[in-house]
């Protein structure tokens, strides 16, 4: 597919531990081993914590842009964690931007302890809706825990973006960068999360 803005500027969010850094470095390397240049920029916050964990992905047909993205600019945001994905909206979104969600909302240790209150989840899916030309939603932490692997909702949140078709890549490419990636034992686990994202996502546009 031909990309609609170059560069395209993808933003993938979330919390220490979620596989996020995972995730860009498995796009990355599709879209490079396809022609594309790629400059990935990371901030970890305080990750081993559960804090913010965020990579820039800029992708370009042309050029290497610098690694991070402008603030306004992103184009597609795809989040492990409900609020990170509000908290990249208001400092990257814009009336186009298309979100990604795994809505299961992990709490932070000040929300655990009673100090501050994590926001009701029906109104935190309003806010991301309101703010996102399109949004998904995708329950991608218990599709995971049915495959007995809860760690694979990162690559189940990557087959919606496969599946959503915003990207230039194919399952066919992400395929073969997960066999190229993981251990031998884990390719099978691997490809069946990224078949569950791309049949979740085609479920979801058939009933929109």
């Amino acid at each position: 597919m031909t990309m609609k803005h170059d560069p395209l500027n993808l933003v993938i969010c979330g919390v220490g531990g979620q596989g996020n850094l995972l995730l860009s470095r498995l796009v990355g390397r599709a879209l490079t081993r396809k022609g594309y240049l790629v400059n990935i920029g990371e901030t970890l916050g305080v990750a081993q914590r559960g804090g913010s964990v965020m990579s820039n992905v800029r992708i370009s047909a042309k050029m290497l842009y610098g690694a991070l993205i402008p603030e306004g600019e992103a184009h597609i945001i795809l989040s492990l964690e409900p609020m990170e994905t509000l908290r990249m909206l208001v400092n990257y979104g814009n009336p186009e931007v298309v979100t990604l969600t795994n809505f299961q909302p992990l709490f932070p240790v000040d929300v655990l302890s009673g100090k501050e209150e994590y926001p009701d989840c029906d109104a935190l899916k309003q806010a991301i809706t309101e703010l996102s030309g399109s949004s998904w939603f995708l329950d991608a932490t218990e599709m995971g825990m049915a495959l007995g692997a809860p760690v694979v909702a990162n690559v189940i949140m990557l087959g919606a973006l496969i599946g959503i078709n915003r990207l230039p890549l194919t399952k066919t490419d992400i395929e073969a960068e997960i066999k190229a990636s993981f251990p031998q034992d884990r390719v099978e686990l691997n490809l069946k999360a990224l078949n569950l994202g791309i049949e979740a996502v085609n479920r979801l546009a058939k009933t929109s």
